[in-house]
This record gives structure tokens, C-alpha cells and sequence, in this order.
């Protein structure tokens, strides 16, 4: 695919979890040109960390054909994952951390590490709270996700694990 033929997408994610575990929700804003798509989902029993991701695999697999992205994430968790390249030593060290316990949200960075193949994408930590507009829609749709439902099974979710 040339440059030309790329698309330069822009995507806002938050996570939510009432409870950490508890309820919770992702929200999603995906801008490309004129069209913008805003996704969210509630879960039954999850955590904050694995809405976060959860946003950010969602959105980036709601994009039809490989894409040129920056993304954006008040997710600290997330952003220094890749831009601290914790997720290449993670894969590197079979998926144990540097304290040699096991990473938690394995299944949702298999996912990630997937999907960052596909795109090209560029990380972005923006302070959550802070009045950046996409980012504040995002955190309601998260929070209206986890609090309104319908609320899904996080099937990956493990209280063990996670």
C-alpha cells in the first residue's frame, strides 16, 4: 500500500471499572477525515487495566484496512508498554515480567501485539481528566458503558492472573 493509499486515522480511548475489579467499560473515538465512530462496551467483572486495553483493540479492530494511527490513551499502563518496550520484553522473557511473575492481561497483549502488526501506529499519553474533549467523551462513554449496560462477560478476565 503507498502513502497515498494509507488512511490517517486518530483514535481516543479510555477504560473504566467500578471496582477494580467490578463492573466496567471501554470507551472508543475513531476520527479519519470528516467520519468519526465512537465505540464503547460494558463487562460484568473486569478491571481498569483491561477496559484500557480493551479500548485500544477494539478501536484499532474497527479499522477496515491497515492504517496510519496515533492513538491516544490517558492509559500510563498502556502508552510505557509500548514505548518503554515492555510488551517486546514481556514476549521475549515468555510473557513473565522482570520479577519473573507471569503478565497479567496476557490474552489482551497477544491481541495488542497482534493488531500492532497490521498498523502503524504512534502512542500517545494525554492526561486523563484534564479537558481534552475526545478524551473526556471517551471516560463517559466508559463510565455510561460499566454503569448502564448491557454489561458482557470478560471472558478473559482471571482474578487469579489479572
Amino acid at each position: 500500500m503507498t502513502s497515498e493509499q494509507t488512511q490517517n486515522v486518530k483514535i481516543y480511548t479510555d477504560g473504566s471499572s467500578r471496582g477494580n475489579p467490578g463492573p466496567g467499560g471501554y470507551g472508543a473515538i475513531l476520527l479519519c477525515g470528516p467520519h468519526r465512530k465512537e465505540l464503547a462496551q460494558g463487562f460484568k467483572h473486569t478491571t481498569n487495566n483491561r477496559m484500557e486495553l480493551l479500548g485500544v483493540i477494539e478501536a484499532l479492530k474497527a479499522l477496515k484496512r491497515p492504517c496510519k494511527v496515533d492513538l491516544y490513551s490517558d492509559s500510563q499502563y498502556v502508552v510505557q508498554a509500548i514505548e518503554k518496550k515492555w510488551l517486546e520484553n514481556w514476549k521475549r522473557k515468555n510473557w513473565k515480567t522482570s520479577n519473573k511473575k507471569n503478565v497479567k492481561n496476557v490474552d489482551l497483549w497477544l491481541k495488542l501485539n497482534e493488531l500492532l502488526n497490521t498498523h502503524k501506529i504512534t502512542f500517545h499519553w494525554v492526561r486523563g481528566h484534564n479537558g481534552h474533549p475526545e478524551n473526556e467523551r471517551c471516560d463517559v462513554m466508559a463510565v455510561a458503558a460499566a454503569t448502564q449496560g448491557p454489561l458482557i462477560e470478560d471472558h478473559g478476565f482471571t482474578p487469579e492472573t489479572d
